[in-house]
């Protein structure tokens, strides 16, 4: 289950739900915007990083790791990464902090000795899921970072709730976005069952999803399958630039049951090889 993509998702959606694991967010928690940096010689990726509104001035830079294996030199990378760019970046941010979320404490490093300085200050906050409490009695967006960590035996109880609770609670959009994380949470933990399959374990269909509402729409004066292709390649080009006649035709070609599956596939494609191994890997 690719755990810190779903994080990653949550985080893009609703930035400030990190401030809300911890005991003293930022006053402009919302204001916050979650990126991915690079830095060079040497070069390496952060792919968690919430950066302050740059029209404040100075403001503190949050590093955020998602760890849900065990990696026992997570604190050596995860300190040395956050302080060179600090470093490189020192006159945009009056300071920096990390925070690390793992499922429960026996996933942490073993040895963190060399690290007790930051580990025991207010600058590095360490979650464990599984000590926030009962899933349904937390915000419904940190109760999807829990709901990641469930055994399959108690996840779909628990997802269900949450479908029932933010219908009931959370207004649209917002409330879309949030059954479209819990589907794909699913999807990504019951990787043997189709998306269809899901679905039908949580009591939702297709006609509840995101991508079936923008075909309807398009529908009105198309037939369905025009319609999910015209739509699929719009996404796409919104993402990668305008497409090649070659991947135009590709698409076009495919099944209804598989635009929909592309519909949602393409949403964890992050260059444009991960479209053409796609469907290649259909082709076959």
């Amino acid at each position: 289950m690719r755990r810190d993509s779903i994080f990653y998702k949550l985080f893009q959606q609703y930035p400030s739900l990190l401030f809300e694991l911890l005991t003293n967010p930022p006053t402009n928690a919302d204001t916050y915007r979650f990126d991915s940096v690079a830095v060079k010689e040497p070069k390496f990726e952060i792919d968690g990083v919430f950066l302050p509104p740059e029209t404040e001035g100075a403001g503190i830079v949050y590093f955020c790791e998602v760890q849900f294996q065990k990696d026992e030199i997570l604190y050596e990378r995860v300190f040395a990464e956050s302080s060179l760019y600090f470093y490189r970046n020192r006159a945009r941010f009056s300071d920096w902090q990390a925070v690390i979320i793992y499922p429960s404490r026996n996933t942490e490093q073993s040895d963190i000795y060399p690290h007790r300085g930051l580990l025991n200050s207010d600058q590095v906050h360490r979650i464990y899921l599984d000590e926030l409490g009962n899933i349904r009695q937390l915000p419904v967006w940190v109760a999807l970072m829990v709901l990641t960590t469930l055994e399959e035996s108690q996840a779909p109880e628990e997802a269900r709730y949450l479908l029932t609770r933010t219908s009931e609670e959370i207004p649209s959009p917002s409330s879309r976005a949030i059954i479209e994380m819990i589907t794909t949470i699913m999807v990504y933990k019951f990787e043997q069952l189709s998306r269809r399959e899901v679905e039908s374990m949580l009591g939702i269909t297709l006609k509840e999803t995101r991508v079936y509402r923008e075909i309807k729409e398009e529908g009105r004066e198309e037939g369905v399958e025009e319609a999910t292709v015209n739509l699929v390649i719009r996404l796409l080009t919104k993402r990668f630039g305008e497409l090649s006649v070659e991947i135009r035709a590709s698409i076009s070609a495919l099944p209804l049951p598989v635009l929909e599956n592309l519909s949602e596939a393409l949403l964890d494609f992050t260059c444009l090889a991960d479209l053409q191994g796609w469907l290649a890997a259909v082709k076959d």
